[in-house]
């Protein structure tokens, strides 16, 4: 089994999303969750992009002030289709509205990712984007839908992970960015910089590498 390095710096993550904290465990890596508590409603919105990357950005700093010597990771995830953003639903009507727009087509969720501690002089930021296709949605499906609690903290109103499965026709892109985080990329970028490693327990072992001469 592979694991985390004990690193100098741990590792925070700057989001109370438990789709983010179980991706991150998933990869084992050792972390801890400090949500930062910035208004995101007083960061304008430019492209999207921009949007993404900069509320990460703004998450991660905000901990990262406090915690200077941790490698803390802020994240935000958008659905976006013909430019623009679609949030979270607020209500019933909101979130059917969503599910109607987004069905047949294809949007993209794009997150943007922050990776920062001050102690190293370290602040990357960058975003990922994966295009997903709606199969088209009949209206009883959208209703027994939002019937069920998925869609009410998720943007789009939707999870890929979950129930929504039934709804997605196909993706282009990285699928642990559509439900929050870009795992790979954080991950290499971690790996890059030391804070990570990814070893065998035992370095010796030559099990792999010796064919047994049978199948």
């Amino acid at each position: 089994m592979m694991h985390s390095k004990k690193s100098k710096y741990p590792v925070i993550l700057a989001s109370e999303s438990p789709r983010r904290r179980r991706l991150l465990e998933q990869a084992q890596i050792e972390f801890s969750v400090i949500p930062s508590r910035i208004d995101e409603d007083a960061i304008e919105a430019l492209s999207p992009e921009i949007h993404a990357r900069t509320l990460a950005e703004a998450k991660a700093a905000a901990v990262s002030k406090i915690h200077s010597e941790s490698w803390v990771i802020g994240g935000d995830s958008i659905v976006v289709i013909n430019d623009t953003i679609i949030n979270k639903p607020g209500s019933r009507g909101h979130a059917y509205e969503m599910l109607s727009r987004l069905s047949g087509r294809t949007h993209r969720v794009i997150t943007g990712y922050s990776i920062q501690c001050p102690a190293e002089n370290h602040c990357y930021s960058n975003i990922c984007t994966t295009e997903v296709t709606f199969k088209q949605l009949s209206d009883a499906e959208i209703r027994w839908y939002i019937d069920t609690p998925e869609p009410w903290d998720k943007a789009g109103a939707y999870a890929i992970q979950g129930i929504g499965a039934f709804m997605i026709r196909c993706i282009n892109g990285s699928w642990t960015n559509v439900v929050g985080l870009p795992v790979c990329e954080v991950v290499e970028y971690l790996m890059q910089h030391g804070v990570i490693e990814r070893q065998p327990k035992d370095s010796d072992d030559k099990s792999l590498s010796e064919p047994s001469g049978r199948r």
